[in-house]
């Protein structure tokens, strides 16, 4: 414990030295990042990461970085914010901004990015956090949101973006899992404090009426294959923590909402758990539905029961990294876990016609 406090405080050190006094004080803020890759770049490579603790050295970005992706997407858990004081909150996320192994992958690669509870501002929370809006709009100052987006135009931080030409098109749906979210139900303690029990209230919410609607209407336009950024898991089984299962009906909704537009080549990828893992679930009447679960860039933790879970979970320090072969005649998607030494721990492939109503 000693050894790890020394090493964080040294830590905290070095990057204090890389900021200005008002960048320490959280009164300006860093925004060196790209948001978005080429809108007409065909996307072959993505890789993705979530949990990372802005007072330790990250050397998985370096290592995802050198790996050429095409996009990184952000799956929440950016910084650990937890805090109503907003100067604190910017102060943190410069913290992350002027790590040379972050400079390094936002110089080569554009970003996708949502948050979860933590860069949120508060831990497991939701629609009753008070800070809400002016966490927003530090969010996408810090990630150089444009100033004309839709993202600025509404409550909350759910948006999309395509890439690709037309035949291999990406649909990146980002949704906000924290805006809207009812609180969640704090149950009999099991293997930790925090454990929560399914909230069986048809009312109770994760996504809220304003994004479900636009969610549709995302739904029903074209792409090849949709990648919705989640930032807590969606297809893993209910397990006691934060994650879309809490909210059955939700979750319900969800499926059935992909089921009605008919919407194919639906790939979700989530974070927050401290480990890194695969899952599938095959709901009736529709194809099955992968989750990709990247969360390690600082944090790991044990694991949790998950019966849609394919193969092994990780539990070292990895980025994930999905290749899709568009020169195939049915595009092959694989998915890979990397830990800070390039080794790959992880790999499942599926085929893009695993994501069809009609294969």
């Amino acid at each position: 414990m000693k050894i790890f406090i020394v090493l964080v405080l040294c830590n905290v050190s070095f990057l204090f030295a890389q900021l200005t006094e008002s960048q320490k004080n959280g009164k300006e803020l860093i925004n060196t990042a790209i948001q978005y890759p080429d809108s007409n770049k065909l996307i072959s490579k993505i890789a993705l990461g979530s949990c990372g603790y802005q007072d330790l050295s990250q050397p998985i970005l370096s290592i995802a970085a050198d790996w050429n992706p095409d996009v990184f997407l952000y799956l929440g858990d950016n910084i650990y914010g937890d805090t109503e004081n907003m100067d604190t909150l910017r102060a943190k996320y410069n913290r992350l901004g002027s790590k040379p192994e972050f400079k390094k992958l936002v110089k080569k690669t554009g970003i996708l990015s949502v948050w979860d509870d933590h860069d949120y501002g508060i831990n497991d929370g939701g629609l009753e956090y008070p800070k809400k809006e002016e966490s927003k709009e530090i969010f996408l100052q810090f990630w150089n949101e444009p100033l004309k987006s839709e993202r600025r135009k509404h409550t909350g931080i759910y948006h999309s973006f395509f890439a690709g030409p037309i035949g291999k098109q990406i649909q990146f749906i980002m949704l906000d899992n924290r805006t809207f979210r009812t609180k969640v139900i704090t149950g009999v303690p099991g293997i930790d404090i925090n454990d929560y029990i399914v909230d069986t209230n048809k009312n109770a919410k994760m996504l809220g009426e304003e994004q479900w609607k636009w969610l549709e209407n995302e739904l029903l336009k074209p792409a090849d294959l949709r990648i919705i950024l989640t930032s807590t898991q969606f297809v893993s089984e209910f397990n006691g923590y934060e994650l879309w299962a809490l909210k059955p009906y939700e979750k319900q909704r969800m499926i059935d909402l992909i089921k009605k537009t008919k919407a194919e080549g639906v790939l979700f990828v989530s974070g927050d758990v401290h480990f890194g893992e695969v899952s599938k679930q095959t709901p009736s009447d529709c194809y099955p539905l992968y989750d990709f679960t990247s969360s390690g860039i600082t944090s790991t933790d044990f694991t949790q029961p998950n019966k849609y879970r394919i193969g092994k979970e990780i539990h070292e320090n990895h980025f994930g990294g999905i290749t899709i072969d568009w020169k195939k005649a049915d595009p092959s998607i694989t998915f890979e876990l990397y830990n800070t030494v390039k080794d790959i721990v992880y790999t499942h492939s599926i085929n893009k016609s695993d994501l069809s109503f009609s294969r």
